[in-house]
Order: structure tokens, then C-alpha cells, then sequence
């Protein structure tokens, strides 16, 4: 059983916020902001259907296949346009899918869990799967709280797994969540994100190195073989005390905050095209993808890049 990745794809707005704007509306700054998330700006706007349709078009294109050659979509987002019908029928009809679609929430760790979910279903005779991470978080926040409004935004990405009997990029995966955690980091219907920033600070860290060692251990690497590690995008702080205790130079963390903030599910395959567009990911590289969120969530995979 192996599964390759074949295609990727991203989409942001096109209005960005910057830190200074939000200081005109909530008592912030730029230096203070930037001191302690490491976030310059953001993007906002659009829903998680439109921005998924155009990551997942990007997707399709990239791998060069067409719609009727997918299987399978499975979203992974905290931010559906509605309580039903589900996001991602609504995005598979845009795109002329004929096939499965479902959404999945995961928070943060969402994207990690529908790669995971797709290679299961790889397994099960699936081709191809579509996985797409889409959020407008923006839609949730209380503009006039500092501890989630500056964090916080919009955008898109997403990937082709292919089923290949002779390659596998995806060499090991450490799932879990805690719902005894659960009102960390939370947002009622109809309501808006809160969060517990100090605590969820010290959680993250140690269920992503937690994970992120299991997950090299079962890999049979150490953080040394590592070329990249490819992290959720939540907070610059997590990142880097993340990569002190894996033994992981902050060099080899791709760091996408800066311009889009926290895009829960969509974070990672941000990152990620961020490091192929800066050549940063090459043939036969090993890399760690580790996510945590709200539950709490977290997801670590080893990924050997086949192409």
C-alpha cells in the first residue's frame, strides 16, 4: 500500500488586514502584536466553499487530472457555510465531482486528520482523493477581542492523494484528541471564538513534540534526517519552542503566519506551498507535518516527497 502526493493547491482573499488597521478599531499595535504571535497581516473575506472551490481547482490542475478521475472529497473544516447540507457537497458541485463527499472537523489538526482519513480510504480500493482544508474563521471572531482577532483568518488548501502500489509518501501518522480540553479554545453556535491563550500556549507544545516524536520514532528517522518541518500556523512562539525541544533548528520550519495568520485547517497546506514555490522541498526529503487545535486535536505525520 503506498499513497503519493500529486497535486496541490491554495487560495486566499484578497483584502489583507494589517496589524495596524486593527489597531485603529482594539487596543493593540503592530510591535505588539508581531512580539507575540509573529503575525504581520492577514487575509479576509470569501467562505469556505468559495475559497475551497479554488483551491481544489488548483489542486486538480496541478496533478493534472479531471474531475470524473476523484473518488473521493473529503473538507476538513471548523467553518462550514451551513449546519447542512455539508461545505463540501456544495464545493464537489462546483468542481462536477461524481463522487463522495463529506466534511470533517478537527479544528486546527483538520487538514492532518483528512489525509490521514484519505489514505484509509485509499486502502479500501480508492484511487484518488481530493483533501481540502477551508476556512472563514473571520466569520466567527469578535473584531474587538485582542486575544482571538488578531489571530485569526481566511484561505484555503488543498491536495491529490493517489494510490501507488510502489511509492508511499506517507510513512507514519499520530492522531489524538482530549475533549477534557475542550473549553480552552472554543465557539458556540451563534457565537464567537474564545480562547485561553496561555493554556492552550503550553498544551500545543507538548502534544506537538509529544506526537511529532512518536511520529519519527515510528518512521524510523530522527529529527536529524528531517530537510523541513511544516507546522500548523498558529502562533510563532509554539513553533519555535516546538523545534527547540525536537532538536529541530527554527531554519527548517516553514513559517507562513506572518502574511495570513491562523487558517486552522488550511495552514499547512499553505506552508507547504509556500516551501515548493520556494524550493524548499525536494525528491526523497523527509518532513514532519504536525498540527494541533481545539478539542484538543493534534496530528503529526513523516512525509518522504516522492516528486
Amino acid at each position: 500500500m503506498g499513497a503519493r502526493f500529486i497535486g496541490w493547491g491554495t487560495a486566499v482573499p484578497d483584502r489583507v488586514v494589517t496589524n495596524d488597521e486593527l489597531s485603529l478599531t482594539m487596543e493593540t499595535s503592530d510591535t505588539w502584536i508581531q512580539e507575540r504571535t509573529g503575525i504581520r497581516e492577514r487575509r479576509i473575506g470569501g467562505t469556505a466553499k468559495s475559497l475551497g472551490v479554488l483551491a481544489g481547482r488548483a489542486a486538480l490542475d496541478d496533478a493534472g487530472v479531471r474531475a470524473e478521475d476523484i473518488d473521493f472529497l473529503v473538507l476538513a473544516t471548523t467553518t462550514p457555510d451551513r449546519i447542512t447540507p455539508s461545505t463540501s457537497a456544495l464545493i464537489a458541485h462546483e468542481l462536477g465531482l461524481d463522487c463522495p463527499a463529506m466534511d470533517l472537523n478537527a479544528a486546527c489538526s483538520g487538514f492532518m486528520y483528512a489525509v490521514r482519513t484519505a489514505y484509509g480510504l485509499l486502502e479500501t480500493g480508492n484511487k484518488r482523493i481530493l483533501v481540502i482544508g477551508a476556512e472563514n474563521l473571520s466569520r466567527w471572531v469578535d473584531w474587538t477581542d485582542r486575544n482571538t482577532a488578531v489571530l485569526l483568518a481566511d484561505g484555503a488548501g488543498a491536495t491529490v492523494l493517489e494510490y501507488d502500489p510502489s511509492e508511499n509518501d506517507l510513512l507514519s501518522f499520530v492522531l489524538g484528541a482530549d475533549g477534557a480540553d475542550a473549553d480552552l479554545l472554543t465557539c458556540e453556535h451563534g457565537g464567537f471564538f474564545t480562547m485561553d491563550g496561555k493554556e492552550v500556549f503550553r498544551r500545543a507544545v507538548r502534544v506537538v513534540v509529544d506526537s511529532a516524536q512518536k511520529a519519527l520514532e515510528m518512521a524510523g528517522i530522527t529529527a536529524a534526517d528531517l530537510s523541513l518541518i511544516i507546522p500548523h500556523q498558529a502562533n510563532v512562539r509554539i513553533i519555535q519552542a516546538a523545534c527547540q525541544r525536537l532538536g529541530i533548528e527554527m531554519e527548517r520550519a516553514v513559517v507562513v503566519l506572518d502574511r495570513y495568520g491562523n487558517t486552522s485547517s488550511a495552514s499547512i497546506p499553505l506552508a507547504f506551498a509556500d516551501a515548493r514555490a520556494n524550493d524548499r522541498v525536494h525528491k526523497g526529503d523527509y518532513a514532519l507535518l504536525t498540527g494541533f487545535g481545539a478539542g484538543m486535536t493534534w496530528a503529526s505525520a513523516v512525509v518522504r516527497w516522492s516528486r
